[in-house]
């Protein structure tokens, strides 16, 4: 433990888009989504933290938000020893020459850091982060005879930087203090084979733009960036052991994405972060390819993308369930519907969206829909079996239409993303999302995204591909930023291709194993939303701090390895 003071885009894009029957648009949307040429309606939402994300400090000593105060010109000087440390230090806090035998309030000044967003009927748009200060009750003291008090307590966990501490009576501040808190970095394990999953804890980041993202590096390589606004300035990550036997060396710091260098001559110098060592021990077997799953929190936004109120019947008081509400592509569930009409045949369709972001004018996506088949109607309940379609990740929405084409009931179903399957002559699958290139342009290999045979091992340099299903299209999950041995190289998006995305890479870094990790990124180069920070680079921090979790998003870092061989 550390106390811290101080891809290839082929020109041949990939398309593997399953076309749909389009019910007419009014029926369907509200708003085509609009990007590089259009002035946007923003609605911007703050979001709230779910409030079972783990690991989440509670508010500083006794969590009641202080009455407001009013703060004179001129107040006394409290005396804070020390005046900075770590979380758990224990600090005296004294003060003198104040009212004989008065009741004062402690207070301590903290912060709220969440992510803002747009959430729209066929969209979501990345706005970027908000920090408000307020203050908590510490304690009460009361004063001696002489005007003096002393009080003992320790540094709390917080938001890192300096926190004011006021002595308060009747709502006036008297006096005044003040503590730094600083940061503190730990690794563990501190040695393991390549592949050995390394955990970094990180505390006490700040509340503002300019304190609250840590760059990741490892070995002078960028890996991506941490964040702590809904875990009140605590981040845990982890990464994979990459590289040769011998020490590597993990360096964070502070960051908006890329890492402030000489942060230490900056007004934060606090923030200035540490280096840590991790002894990779030796060559491993091949780790096996895995999804790793955010927490599984509750929502505090109730709007899902792509539930309209356009095209619904005024007169229908039918409810829509679904076996499951989420799953990946091609998951079986069951629909039940009840409260419709007591006979007849409806049709069942499935909502989604089509377009880009890229190169387009007025109008670059819009609703569409897939046809599911029918359903009939007995006593005024309807049951179908259905298949959840190959298309796009994210909220959609399963709709029951009447005769009339109006909505009798709708229900949203989350994709989640999945790794493609790679299966020899036999249907055996011999790989999970990783396979040779096949560079040719063929109808076949272009439909494929120019994937070829699947396969774990390859030689030296050698062109191979990872392929997933179920990306989205919103800014929250269109893109996944991409770590080769824990260097970022970019980032591959899956909307224009209806989820399905196939990145190109080269098998370097010399004979052994190869980590290649995917992991969650906020999109922000769409020139309608400017200034939002933190984007456009690997959020390591996705797990516990991540805008998608409040709207129940599920957005997963992928992991697979690879055999490089002469």
């Amino acid at each position: 433990m550390k106390n811290l003071r101080f891809s290839r885009l082929c020109a041949k894009s990939v398309v593997r888009i399953v076309v749909a029957s389009v019910i007419p648009v009014a029926l369907l949307a509200g708003v085509s989504g609009a990007d590089s040429t259009t002035t946007p309606t923003v609605n911007p939402i703050t979001l709230t933290a779910p409030t079972n994300l783990p690991g989440v400090a509670a508010l500083p000593y006794t969590g009641t938000t202080a009455p407001t105060f009013s703060i004179p010109a001129t107040v006394s000087a409290l005396t804070v020893t020390p005046d900075q440390g770590v979380s758990g230090v224990p600090v005296v806090i004294a003060g003198s020459g104040l009212p004989a035998n008065a009741s004062l309030t402690l207070t301590w000044s903290t912060n709220s850091a969440t992510w803002v967003a747009d959430v729209e009927p066929n969209t979501v748009n990345y706005l970027g982060t908000s920090y408000a200060k307020f203050s908590v009750v510490m304690a009460t003291v009361t004063t001696n005879a002489s005007g003096a008090f002393s009080f003992s307590t320790t540094a709390p966990s917080d938001f890192g930087g300096v926190h004011d501490i006021y002595a308060v009576e009747n709502g006036v501040a008297l006096a005044h203090g003040g503590f730094e808190l600083l940061r503190i970095l730990s690794v563990s394990p501190t040695s393991g084979p390549v592949g050995t999953p390394i955990t970094i804890s990180y505390t006490s980041m700040g509340a503002s733009l300019y304190t609250g993202g840590a760059s990741v590096i490892y070995d002078n390589h960028y890996a991506g960036e941490m964040m702590a606004n809904w875990t009140r300035g605590n981040a845990s990550i982890t990464i994979p052991a990459t590289g040769p036997v011998g020490p590597h060396y993990i360096q964070i710091g502070n960051a908006i994405s890329y890492m402030y260098l000489n942060v230490i001559q900056s007004p934060i110098p606090y923030t200035n972060g540490g280096t840590a060592l991790f002894t990779v021990t030796k060559d491993s077997a091949l780790v096996a390819p895995k999804i790793n799953w955010p927490a599984s929190v509750a929502p505090t936004v109730s709007q899902f993308t792509t539930v309209s109120t356009t095209g619904l019947d005024p007169a229908s008081s039918a409810v829509a369930t679904l076996s499951q509400t989420s799953g990946p592509v091609n998951t079986p569930i069951t629909l039940k519907v009840t409260g419709l009409p007591s006979s007849g045949t409806d049709q069942l369709v499935w909502s989604t969206v089509v377009g880009n972001r890229v190169n387009c004018a007025s109008t670059c996506w819009a609703f569409t829909s897939n046809p599911l088949g029918s359903g009939t109607v007995t006593n005024g309940t309807l049951n179908a079996n259905l298949t959840v379609p190959n298309g796009l990740g994210g909220w959609h929405v399963v709709q029951v239409l009447n005769a009339s084409g109006l909505i009798e009931a709708q229900v949203p179903f989350y994709i989640k993303e999945s790794i493609v399957p790679f299966t020899n002559k036999a249907g055996t699958v011999v790989s999970l999302g990783v396979a040779t290139a096949d560079d040719t342009d063929s109808a076949a290999a272009l439909a494929a995204g120019q994937s070829g045979t699947g396969t774990y091992t390859f030689h030296e340099n050698q062109e191979f591909t990872i392929s997933i299903d179920g990306v989205g299209w919103t800014q929250l999950d269109n893109t996944l930023g991409v770590d080769y041995d824990n260097s970022y190289m970019g980032y591959g998006c899956g909307f224009n291709s209806n989820g399905y995305m196939v990145i190109h890479l080269h098998a370097t870094g010399g004979p052994g194993i190869h980590m290649i990790n995917l992991y969650p990124m906020l999109y922000s180069l769409s020139p309608s939303f400017a200034s939002t920070p933190y984007g456009m680079v690997p959020l390591l921090s996705y797990a516990h701090d991540y805008p998608g979790l409040a709207l129940g998003y599920q957005v997963p870092s992928i992991q697979f390895s690879i055999r490089v061989v002469k």
